[in-house]
């Protein structure tokens, strides 16, 4: 077997003749980077002028009140504020959860022997 049959994840007993992919055909294209960029870009702004709306239809002034603070604030604003200080909640939850999951797997890495570890 190959470093090149290894990295492409071919069995070792799979005869040469089996293992060559036929040819792509020319109209078929895989999508970029760009392309998925441009995507991206693209539901981002519809994202923003759906908020713009979301804001100009909520304008109503409303009292709010948190930890003995009290102010007046338009809803649409009041609500935004709530979603992206529910956003962060979920983020800190989800940061700590992938830390929590990288040192497990250091130190299953460390016990088992990983790179450099004597044999």
């Amino acid at each position: 077997m190959s470093f090149q049959d290894d990295a492409a994840g071919v069995p070792a007993g799979t005869p040469r003749q089996d293992r060559t992919a036929p040819p792509r055909a020319a109209t078929s294209s895989r999508p970029t980077r760009t392309a998925a960029l441009w995507v991206a870009v693209a539901v981002g702004l519809v994202v923003l002028v759906m908020l713009i709306v979301f804001f100009v239809q909520n304008q109503d002034m409303i009292t709010v009140r948190f930890f003995g603070l009290q102010g007046t604030l338009a809803l649409g604003t009041t609500l935004f504020i709530a979603a992206v200080g529910g956003g962060v909640l979920v983020a800190l939850a989800g940061g700590a959860r992938i830390l929590q999951l990288r040192i497990a797997g250091h130190r299953r890495k460390k016990t088992v022997g990983g790179p450099g570890a004597a044999p």
